[in-house]
């Protein structure tokens, strides 16, 4: 039997304090202690692929699209949960805060994010 989760758990892009190009800090499982940036995010799995952690090896069969067959080495993905945002303002670890700020002129207001630590935006 498979288990599905529910709709309301399901995490959107905006709701995600981790996106595509932040650099960030692995802070459980094997790669612990190592840095990279994000190459790619799946928001509804809360997974992101990090650049130069968790690898993982895929044995691959010679077919027209792949020339070469063999194994081949690539990033796997990482829960949300084990990273940490890297605050490029005062180069540490933080947590991450949201803010919002008013638009201008009747214009929409703005969510952005701010380091827990110095207060500037990320």
């Amino acid at each position: 039997m498979v288990r599905r989760r529910c709709r309301q758990n399901q995490k959107t892009g905006d709701e995600m304090k981790i996106k595509k190009g932040d650099s960030v800090l692995v802070i459980a499982g094997d790669d612990k202690g190592k840095t990279g940036k994000v190459l790619k995010v799946f928001p509804d799995k809360s997974r992101v692929i990090v650049e130069g952690v968790n690898f993982i090896k895929r044995h691959t069969r010679q077919t027209q699209r792949a020339q070469k067959g063999g194994i081949i080495e690539k990033e796997g993905t990482v829960h949300v949960s084990n990273l940490m945002l890297f605050c490029p303002k005062c180069t540490s670890p933080t947590k991450v805060a949201h803010k919002v700020l008013e638009g201008e002129g009747g214009a929409k207001p703005n969510k952005v994010r701010i380091c827990r630590k110095c207060g500037e935006l990320v």
